[in-house]
């Protein structure tokens, strides 16, 4: 637990959050049940403080991104130190950025060349619109329950409902809809319904979460990947590894290196820069060339915030200390400990689960098994998954009460706050359980 004291907030601020910002918060994800009114005062490694001056085991981790935990000192002084000498220019290159991308280069063996954005979302978009030019094709493929970020041609087919599978299912209003009809949704780990529509259509690209950690971790089956990749190449289509999640987390070079697959295009974020804005598309030097930041480059590329010399240095430190010190070591250790002592603690309370994950992600499926696509977690009981999350909240211990959010661990986290989240899931259960009878 931290030490830091912290005092109450104002007890009007969530009234006045909402009076000035839609809903109070400023990310439709945000605004969940159970934390209607919450205001976090301060984050200190793997715990977070709210306005009542509460501090909670924090295994949301913000979707992910600080892996090293909150407010790592050696990437906060990174940033500081750039930031003395270093500020905003929207011209030439800072040399932080070189570094930065030659530190990716190095570190993911498909990637040949690397520009940064500021958020993964932008990356995912410059990735299909590069895709598409170079290919001249119109269809992008997609698969159910994987997220890509907010633009148009990927906000469907995320967490529906039953009976919008096979159809299409954007998550929001004003989307149009010549937009999705050239988005081609398929099934994760399903190669056959990949073939199908190479086959009727003109794909540019296949993008894919190597593992879909927007509905927890259902992982591949073995040689998924590797027939997207032979498919995509027979096809003409490119493969995009969207590794906004898993790059850096799961790997210093990504899901491609532990599956020894090569994208043509990769995007990062997230766990790249621990938690500062900051994320990259990366792939073949001939794809990356067509961009209009090479001379002659015929798609269109910009961004005012686009290699922030201080969000660089984030990222330049995050990936370096990844690289010398032994965080997957750590993450993973305690990882499989989550899921090893869950399964043992479900199976004493006699509640069926699946308890999945990969590394230092965990989450547990209040289901039978097995869980390979979507589909099969339309069996999940979400309301004992968001209820005995809302019931940790009273032990302190955090896990989004969302369904089907994953949870993490970060380098901060100890077996002591292992040992808290194990007693504290135990009594949210049964209280959970108890409560509806």
């Amino acid at each position: 637990m931290s030490t830091i004291e912290h005092t109450r907030t104002d007890s009007d601020l969530p009234a006045r959050a909402l009076r000035a910002i839609p809903g109070g918060v400023n990310s439709g994800q945000r605004r969940v049940s159970g934390l209607e009114q919450t205001i976090v005062t301060a984050t200190d490694g793997a715990t977070f403080t709210d306005g009542e001056g509460r501090t909670y085991v924090d295994f949301h981790s913000a979707f992910g991104p600080p892996l090293l935990g909150h407010n790592d000192p050696d990437v906060d002084r990174a940033v500081a130190e750039t930031s003395k000498r270093l500020d905003l220019m929207g011209v030439a290159v800072t040399p932080v950025e070189v570094e930065l991308a030659e530190e990716v280069i190095d570190a993911i063996p498909s990637v040949e060349q690397v520009i940064l954005t500021s958020t993964g979302s932008e990356a995912t978009f410059h990735a299909l619109r590069l895709a598409r030019a170079v290919t001249g094709r119109r269809h992008v493929i997609k698969f159910q329950g994987c997220y890509h970020g907010w633009h148009d041609a990927v906000s469907t087919n995320i967490i529906s409902a039953a009976d919008k599978l096979g159809q299409k299912d954007p998550v929001s209003d004003g989307i149009l809809p010549e937009v999705l009809d050239a988005t081609i949704v398929c099934q994760f780990n399903d190669l056959a319904s990949v073939e199908a529509a190479l086959e009727q259509h003109d794909v540019a690209a296949i993008i894919v979460e190597p593992i879909p950690h927007n509905i927890g971790a259902v992982l591949p089956r073995p040689g998924f990947h590797a027939g997207l990749r032979e498919l995509a190449t027979r096809h003409g289509a490119l493969l995009v590894f969207d590794e906004v999640i898993t790059g850096f987390r799961h790997a210093v070079g990504g899901w491609q290196t532990i599956e020894q697959i090569t994208p043509d295009l990769t995007t990062l974020g997230k766990a790249m820069a621990n938690g500062y804005p900051v994320a990259a598309l990366g792939g073949r030097a001939d794809l990356l060339g067509e961009l209009s930041s090479n001379p002659g480059g015929r798609v269109f590329f910009a961004g005012t915030y686009n290699g922030h010399p201080a969000m660089a240095a984030a990222a330049l430190a995050t990936i370096r200390k990844l690289r010398s010190e032994p965080v997957h070591e750590h993450v993973f250790a305690l990882g499989k400990r989550i899921r090893s002592e869950l399964t043992a603690l479900y199976a004493r309370l006699g509640v069926p689960v699946v308890v999945s994950g990969y590394g230092s992600v965990f989450v547990t499926y209040f289901q039978d098994g097995p869980v390979d696509h979507y589909g099969d977690l339309l069996r999940n009981d979400a309301e004992l998954f968001v209820g005995y999350r809302q019931e940790l909240l009273r032990e302190g211990v955090f896990e989004l009460p969302l369904n089907l959010k994953r949870s993490c661990v970060s380098y901060a986290h100890t077996d002591a706050h292992v040992d808290r989240l194990l007693t504290a899931t135990e009594a949210a259960v049964t209280r959970a359980l108890a409560r509806r009878g």
